[in-house]
C-alpha cells in the first residue's frame, strides 16, 4: 500500500472525505455545540435540584422508610380475601360507564359540528371561525380542570366526570372530524352535485361514508383512552375507580392500591383488544 503524505492532501479532498465518512472525523462543530448545550442544561438542572430541594446522591441511595413500606405492602396480598372487592368492581364499572357515556355523547355532538367547521361544506368564514374557536376552548382546557369546574356545579360523583370527558372530547373530535371531512375526495361530491342532489344528500352519501372509518376508529380509541382519564378524574372527586384508589392511598392500604392498579391495567388491555376487534369488524383490517 502506497503511503500518503498528509501535506499533499488538499482541503477539497479533506472536505470530500468528511462528507463521505463524517463519523471518521468525529463530531462536527455544530454537534459539539449541541452536546455542550445539553451538558450545560443537565448540569444546571442538577445544581438547581441540589439548591432547591437538597437532592444529593446520598439522599437518592438512602430512600425514605415509608417508600420501603409502600413497596413491601404493594406485593403483600395476604389479606386478599378481605379486600372490598364489591366496592372496587362497582367503581371500576362506574369508570368504564363514565368513559363510554362521555365519549359517545362527544362523538355524537361533534360530528354535526364538524361539518360546520369544514371548508368544503360551509363556505362562510365566520361560521367556520367561531365553530373552530369553540373546539379550541373545549379541548384547550384539560379534563381535570373541566372536572373541577363541574364538581363545583353538580357536586361530587360520576356526572362531573362524564361532563368533563364530554366537553373535552367534543373539541378534540370536532377538530379531527372537520379535518377528515376537508380531506375527502371531491369525485363523489361532484358526481352527486351534477345530478342535482341537495346539500344534505351530498353530505350523507358522498362525505359521510368517507369519514366514517375515521369517525369509528377515533371514537373507539378515545373510549379506551378515556377509561384511563376517568381514573385520574376520580382522584379529584369525579367518582369511579380513581376515588377508591386515592381513598386507600390516604389510609396507607397499599396492598389494595396495588390490586386496583392491576385491575386498571387488565381493564385497559381488555378494552384495547375489544376496540381492535370492533374496528376490524366495522372497517376491516389495516393493510400490512
Amino acid at each position: 500500500m502506497r503511503p500518503i503524505r498528509l501535506d499533499a492532501v488538499t482541503p477539497e479532498e479533506i472536505r470530500a472525505a468528511r462528507l463521505e465518512n463524517p463519523k471518521a472525523f468525529g463530531l462536527t462543530p455544530s454537534e459539539r455545540t449541541l452536546a455542550g448545550c445539553i451538558f450545560a442544561a443537565v448540569l444546571a438542572v442538577v445544581v438547581w435540584l441540589h439548591i432547591a430541594y437538597g437532592l444529593t446522591p446520598a439522599r437518592l441511595l438512602s430512600p425514605d422508610p415509608r417508600a420501603i413500606l409502600l413497596l413491601a405492602n404493594f406485593f403483600d396480598w395476604s389479606n386478599f380475601a378481605n379486600f372490598a372487592h364489591a366496592d372496587i368492581f362497582r367503581s371500576l364499572g362506574e369508570t368504564i360507564a363514565m368513559a363510554f357515556i362521555g365519549t359517545s355523547l362527544a362523538a355524537l355532538v361533534a360530528l354535526p359540528l364538524a361539518f360546520l367547521a369544514a371548508r368544503n361544506v360551509i363556505p362562510a368564514f365566520i361560521v367556520r371561525f367561531f365553530t373552530k374557536r369553540l373546539f379550541d376552548v373545549a379541548r384547550g382546557i384539560d379534563q381535570v380542570i373541566w372536572a373541577l369546574i363541574f364538581i363545583s356545579a353538580v357536586g361530587l360523583g360520576p356526572l362531573a366526570g362524564i361532563l368533563a370527558i364530554f366537553i373535552s372530547d367534543t373539541g378534540t373530535f370536532g377538530k379531527l372530524f372537520a379535518e377528515a371531512i376537508e380531506n375527502t375526495e371531491k369525485g363523489p361530491v361532484e358526481g352527486l352535485e351534477s345530478v342535482g342532489a341537495s346539500p344534505v344528500t351530498v353530505q350523507r352519501y358522498a362525505l359521510l361514508p368517507q369519514v366514517l372509518p375515521v369517525y369509528v376508529s377515533q371514537a373507539l380509541y378515545f373510549f379506551e383512552s378515556n377509561t384511563r382519564s376517568a381514573t385520574v378524574l376520580g382522584l379529584v372527586g369525579a367518582g369511579g375507580i380513581g376515588f377508591e384508589l386515592i381513598s386507600r392511598w390516604q389510609v396507607m392500604r397499599f396492598d389494595e392500591v396495588a390490586y386496583i392498579i392491576v385491575l386498571i391495567l387488565i381493564t385497559v388491555g381488555l378494552l384495547d383488544q375489544i376496540s381492535r376487534m370492533v374496528r376490524e369488524r366495522l372497517i376491516g383490517r389495516p393493510h400490512q
